[in-house]
């Protein structure tokens, strides 16, 4: 379906390129983007939105033009509600230690969250005393909105924030954020949503959703890493603390005042990565010039390929729901007696590119026993079904050698 746009991948052009299934960590990066960020350096290594000569002037524009371009992607409100960052854990972290307080105020969160949706959670349990309660996904890791509401009412007034991943990086799975973000609005919570691994595959309209903060990262999204976005609502960004101050993020100083800047200057201090805003801004032009829904669709169906292939096998079982459907373009595998950063060696030996580990969920799997992780293949737009099935036979291959 997507066959035409391989060419659009310098790495997918080499001679014998590698079957790359490594997605959901990091997407690869069209000609253009590679030629944005060149541009930069090359043409107008500028400094965006200080210097009001030729080369900041072009900055700026750019870095604009990128914000707007956001903006209406996710049907921001204002463009100033787009902010910068270095990735989804900055952007998470800066709604977590961004916002006030009270002892005892309740966060809620799912078992099935990345670290940079967990961690900045506990350590404001550890360091300002707030309650931070896990809902417990069903059997088959697919969201309990019934045990998510049982939650919320239990908290009653006190549920200050609702935290949720969109799409599950452990195992693909969507969380069904708009209901989820009715119930949570019905007891006066925020809701906060990582989108990091949703972003670069479906539509998101943020109002529609219903929620007030959205972070994600554009190193998933065909763009440069280092990179990351925050999304937020006005009002609230205008509340909010900025944890990285300095430079532009206020509007003035002196000895002893200050007057911080509007968002999202008040957010983006120091100097920018312009280089990184640039190559932002192709990513983005690349992603408009894609049906989407043509996309996850495509991810599926390498998925039922996969799926078809590994799902009876001894000695390994996939995370999640059976149907592929569920999972879109990812498939994570327990391999019961064999060590997945073992085979994932083997495989990349092989011209394949997986992850391999606990992928940052830890929680899941120490709350499972399990030590080894898993092995996660993870499919984008330029995968082939010739590369997901060297994929599947060549890891059934290799259990049953192994096992």
């Amino acid at each position: 379906m997507f066959a035409n746009r391989r060419k659009d991948f310098p790495t997918l052009c080499a001679d014998n390129p590698p079957a790359y299934l490594d997605n959901a960590c990091m997407t690869l990066r069209p000609t253009s983007v590679i030629e944005a960020i060149r541009s930069y350096y090359e043409v107008t290594p500028g400094c965006g939105g200080r210097s009001v000569h030729r080369y900041g002037n072009a900055v700026s524009r750019k870095v604009n033009s990128c914000r707007s371009k956001l903006q209406q992607l996710f049907n921001a409100n204002e463009v100033g509600e787009i902010v910068f960052t270095n990735n989804a854990t900055h952007s998470l972290n800066q709604v977590a230690k961004g916002l006030s307080w009270n002892k005892g105020d309740i966060v809620l969160t799912t078992d099935r969250e990345h670290n940079s949706n967990l961690v900045p959670w506990l350590q404001l349990e550890q360091e300002q005393g707030i309650d931070h309660r896990v809902v417990h996904s069903n059997y088959d890791n697919t969201f309990d909105l019934e045990a998510f509401e049982d939650a919320c009412a239990k908290a009653g007034r006190k549920l200050k924030m609702v935290s949720l991943s969109h799409v599950g990086n452990l195992d693909g799975v969507e969380t069904p954020v708009k209901a989820a973000a009715k119930i949570a609005k019905d007891h006066g919570a925020m809701v906060c949503i990582d989108a990091a691994q949703s972003a670069p595959h479906m539509k998101i309209d943020a109002q529609d959703l219903g929620v007030d903060f959205m972070a994600f990262s554009i190193h998933k999204m065909m763009g440069p890493s280092g990179m990351g976005c925050l999304w937020g609502r006005m009002d609230l960004l205008e509340e909010m603390r900025t944890i990285h101050a300095g430079g532009s993020t206020v509007s003035t100083s002196q000895y002893d005042s200050l007057a911080w800047s509007k968002p999202p200057a008040k957010f983006e201090g120091g100097l920018g990565n312009y280089s990184g805003i640039l190559g932002t801004d192709a990513a983005l032009d690349y992603i408009s010039g894609l049906d989407l829904d043509a996309v996850h669709e495509h991810e599926v169906s390498l998925n039922r390929v996969m799926t078809s292939i590994v799902k009876d096998v001894n000695g390994m079982s996939i995370i999640g729901p059976t149907d592929p459907t569920l999972r879109g373009g990812i498939c994570s595998i327990l391999l019961d007696n064999l060590d997945a950063h073992d085979i994932a060696i083997l495989l990349d030996d092989a011209g394949i590119m997986v992850r391999s580990g606990m992928h940052c969920v830890h929680s899941w799997f120490n709350s499972k026993g399990i030590a080894k992780g898993s092995l996660r293949a993870s499919s984008y737009l330029y995968n082939t079904e010739e590369e997901v099935r060297l994929f599947a036979e060549t890891l059934v291959e290799a259990v049953d050698a192994l096992g």
